[in-house]
């Protein structure tokens, strides 16, 4: 069954439209888990509050990602999968290389020992990259009164961040389809549309 992440860089929109899309597939009367990362798992959520509040060295950031993936995927992802049920997360391994290696620095090569390690090969069926101008994204942030460590960070850093994940789309253009999300919900989810009839 399909495995469905919605990837963009704070502020791209795309948890705005997560439920959109898990109610459209309920229409088909499949059962569908709706997830996130960080977090997903009692575990994760606490992972998930430490890395969004404090302070702390960029590999152990990467490092405590790839922790509360492995243990979202044994709890959550891999046993909803093997079910045949569709998983949607907000967020997954792309994630990890854009933040972590375009908006941090880490090398890749690092990421990709632990996405071996933790992942064992699983991979998203389908990757919806919500993308948008840094400014256009820093401007719906800044309507929000309480920003989380990675939504404080400077314009640089998300231009990083914004060019590894197209820069991700064109690694994998089977899984990847970039959605320009700077438009209006409607335009959007025209275009959203045949993506997710075709799943």
């Amino acid at each position: 069954m399909p495995f469905i992440t919605l990837e963009g860089i704070d502020g791209a929109g795309k948890s705005t439209h997560l439920p959109w899309l898990a109610d459209k597939l309920r229409a088909r009367g499949v059962e569908v888990v709706v997830t996130r990362e960080p977090g997903g798992t009692p575990l994760g959520e606490k992972l998930r509050e430490l890395l969004l509040a404090e302070p702390m060295h960029v590999e152990t950031e990467a490092l405590l990602m790839f922790a509360a993936r492995r243990e979202h995927l044994d709890c959550v992802i891999l046993p909803a999968l093997r079910r045949g049920a569709y998983v949607i997360s907000d967020r997954f391994t792309d994630a990890s290389f854009a933040y972590q290696c375009g908006g941090r620095g880490i090398a890749e090569s690092r990421l990709r020992i632990l996405e071996d390690w933790v992942q064992d090969g699983l991979q998203p069926d389908l990757t919806l990259l919500f993308d948008v101008e840094v400014a256009v994204a820093g401007k719906r942030l800044a309507t929000n009164a309480s920003l989380d460590r990675f939504e404080q960070q400077q314009q640089d850093f998300f231009e990083r961040v914004r060019a590894m994940y197209l820069q991700r789309a064109g690694q994998f253009p089977a899984r990847f389809r970039v959605v320009r999300s700077e438009r209006s919900l409607d335009e959007i989810r025209d275009d959203l549309e045949p993506i997710i009839a075709a799943i």
